[in-house]
């Protein structure tokens, strides 16, 4: 039993009661205070949640039964009446511009990565956190960027021929981002400092200056022998480090031993879809590396290649100018905290009658309560440096629930005794009705909003759940091909350039899901830049480094400027439905690869989730590609099979034979694993197998195709499992 304490008419589970008690000292708020007026404000906002739940289910009950009753004669135009007729599709106001102030530079002003990263994980938070500047030689020489081929394999030790791919791809970026008055930085033999400039000497014995002299912008050491030489391109740092002496340095004729790039310029901190926090103990912990990251002072240790290793938080980096004076760059990722939608309660707190809260309202107080530490520290580790904290809001479903979530900011503001819109708000344009009505939903939160990004997994998902009805739906792979696909992601740039996000805000891309596949990803995601763009995400802190490289070859601003000058995407692209136009294209070998890719994906992560409390983790796929998943990828697959039961493209029996032998291959997939259980000797028995087919047989009925549900009530009978076997041990 979960021991309790009351607090005001809430009884609170003892690991959050903790975890309050510890955060608020130093804030100014009392432990009663907090308890008070987080009562008032579920009392406030608790009754409005659950009637924004009830709507959605309304609308889609609707579109269900639209359907059901135009399928065989569905007309683009009447389809798009009735959604105005019963309100999921809004009319659009007059132009504006949000008004958001007291934003920093990182998401106002640069353009370059984003990491996505589960908060309860202390290691891979800070890792993130700390990705801010990365080694462009070790991203090049550790991934598949720099081929093998010519003898240049990575191998145990240093191989000078791979090396040598390295520093020519460095140069040549050099080239590009800073280029200089003469000759090339391929042929540079030396690098100073004269009177403020930057002096390149060359191989024929010239001295070249940078095209742009105001691209230097800092250096360590001497003038005439420095340690490093930092320039800016595009908004973004290069720090150019030199050493002769030292394993690289050795073999470069200006003694450079590496590029360190400002990488991941911001990061979300994730609450949610990364994670699998079902009880208090969970929660405590993700607010309780929340809280040492705010701090400053949040650790992690650990053994890597035998060695005890501990992780926190890096310092500031300090330049000299190039006149003389000093400089100092903020050394950490800004951090966002992403915390969870409307959708899901939880028992971490009871209300006065025992029943749940809603999660998403007790993200937004403790995180809220845990940023006041960053807010109110007056040197060392920070975070914001204009006051603000940065929020990212999933899963809201049109302008009624961004307009909750902006008056539920106020509210806490105003419990917590915050400035008016210290609470920043980042919508995540992952639901349909959050698409088609993007104007409207920035201009709910027009004073708070700092980001908007697109979510193709998730926004997949609802598509499919959303029209689960008016047919099959294409196969999985094609979806990327379908008409509203591509005016989803050129109308959240365009209307966020409409709405003047343009130097207030961050305009984002979603997921790179392959972190091994990195040449892949350099050819592929130079499209977000382009498409104006101003962030991306990336699965890891070498991928954020290699991304970096395509924002010194676009100037983003002005890349924004051109997109501005366009026709917005259409509406009626946006909602043409994927559906499959003729069942005879898919023959039975088609079904059988799109059924066993979607089991396996399935399979692989709900075990993991299940099992060890995983939330996001690189999962082999069918092919033994390394896929990075979360509840996104979940969603959009369990979400297919569903569809394509409902309109027997196949049958119960089909799936169910694809899931059982999948789940033998996902078995195998984890030998290596000794905390691995094998779902394959027992189905029955299995709490993952059971979860992961209810996913699919019961897709139809879970609310917005989510799997939330499904997950935290299989992972807590799971953990319940466990604690009765270790009380009868």
């Amino acid at each position: 039993m979960t021991t309790r304490i009351q607090h005001e008419g809430l009884q609170v589970a003892e690991p959050i009661d903790a975890l309050l008690r510890q955060a608020v000292e130093g804030t100014g708020i009392e432990v009663a205070q907090f308890w008070q007026g987080f009562e008032q404000l579920l009392a406030d906002f608790a009754p409005e949640n659950k009637n924004l739940l009830a709507k959605r289910e309304s609308l889609q009950q609707q579109i269900d039964h639209w359907h059901q009753q135009n399928q065989e004669t569905f007309s683009p135009e009447v389809y798009k009446n009735f959604l105005i007729s019963i309100g999921y599709l809004i009319p659009e106001g007059e132009g504006f511009s949000v008004t958001t102030e007291n934003v920093d530079s990182e998401i106002a002003l640069q353009a370059g990565p984003q990491l996505v990263v589960p908060v309860m994980n202390a290691r891979f938070a800070l890792n993130a956190a700390n990705a801010r500047w990365g080694s462009l030689y070790d991203a090049l020489y550790g991934t598949d960027v720099i081929s093998e081929e010519g003898g240049a394999e990575k191998g145990s030790g240093y191989n000078p021929i791979r090396g040598e791919k390295v520093i020519a791809f460095a140069r040549q970026l050099l080239d590009q981002a800073a280029p200089l008055t003469k000759g090339s930085h391929k042929d540079s033999v030396a690098y100073c400092i004269k009177e403020g400039q930057l002096a390149v000497s060359l191989v024929d014995g010239s001295v070249a200056a940078l095209e742009s002299p105001l691209k230097l912008v800092g250096f360590t050491g001497e003038t005439e022998d420095p340690s490093s030489v930092l320039l800016k391109n595009n908004g973004l740092h290069i720090e150019v480090q030199i050493d002769a002496e030292s394993v690289v340095g050795k073999t470069d004729p200006a003694g450079v031993k590496d590029l360190v790039m400002e990488a991941a310029v911001t990061t979300i901190m994730d609450c949610e879809d990364s994670v699998a926090a079902v009880g208090a103990e969970d929660k405590a912990v993700v607010y309780g590396n929340w809280l040492g990251l705010m701090k400053g002072d949040l650790e992690e240790s650990f053994n890597k290649r035998g060695a005890a290793v501990t992780r926190k938080l890096v310092a500031d980096r300090q330049f000299t100018s190039p006149k003389g004076g000093s400089l100092t760059l903020h050394g950490r990722s800004l951090m966002f905290i992403r915390n969870v939608g409307h959708l899901m309660t939880t028992d971490a707190i009871l209300d006065a009658e025992g029943n749940e809260i809603p999660e998403g309202i007790m993200d937004g107080m403790f995180t809220s309560l845990i940023a006041m530490h960053d807010l109110k520290a007056s040197g060392g580790i920070k975070n914001s440096r204009s006051g603000s904290v940065y929020i990212v809001k999933p899963k809201m479903h049109g302008p009624e629930e961004v307009g909750f979530a902006n008056r539920l900011f106020a509210g806490i503001e105003g419990v917590l005794g915050l400035k008016e819109n210290t609470l920043k708000i980042g919508i995540m344009d992952e639901e349909r009705r959050t698409s088609v009505n993007l104007k409207e939903c920035i201009r709910a939160a027009s004073e708070r909003v700092v980001f908007i990004n697109t979510g193709f997994l998730d926004r997949t998902g609802d598509e499919i759940h959303t029209s689960m009805e008016a047919g099959p739906m294409v196969p999985k792979g094609e979806m990327k091909q379908s008409a509203w696909i591509n005016a989803y992601e050129d109308q959240n740039v365009d209307i966020g350039l409409e709405c003047g996000l343009q130097g207030r805000a961050q305009i984002g891309k979603g997921m790179w899901a392959m972190p091994d596949e990195m040449a892949q990803m350099m050819d592929a995601k130079v499209v977000h830049p382009l498409s104006g763009a101003n962030t991306a995400w990336v699965p890891s802190p070498n991928a954020a480094t290699l991304h970096a490289v395509h924002y010194h070859s676009i100037n983003v601003h002005q890349r924004q400027e051109e997109v501005a000058e366009r026709q917005r995407a259409s509406l009626d692209d946006l909602l043409t439905i994927p559906l499959l136009r003729n069942k005879a294209d898919l023959t039975a070998d088609v079904i059988q690869r799109e059924l066993d890719n979607n089991a396996q994906g399935i399979l692989g992560y709900v075990v993991r989730w299940i099992d060890q409390g995983v939330g996001c983790s690189k999962v082999p796929d069918i092919n033994d590609v390394g896929l990075m998943e979360d509840r996104a990828t979940l969603r959009i697959s369990s979400q297919h099979i569903a569809n394509w039961l409902r309109h027997d493209i196949c049958t119960e029996g089909q799936v169910m034979e694809a899931m059982k032998r999948m789940a033998a291959v996902v078995d195998d997939q984890n030998k290596g694993d000794e905390s691995y259980s094998p779902m394959a000797l027992d189905f029955e028995g299995n709490l993952a197998f059971e979860a992961a087919c209810e996913l699919v047989f019961a897709g139809c009925d879970q609310p917005s195709g989510y799997t939330e549900p499904v997950l935290h009530a299989t992972r807590r009978k799971f953990k319940a499992v466990i604690v009765l076997f270790s009380t009868k041990r």
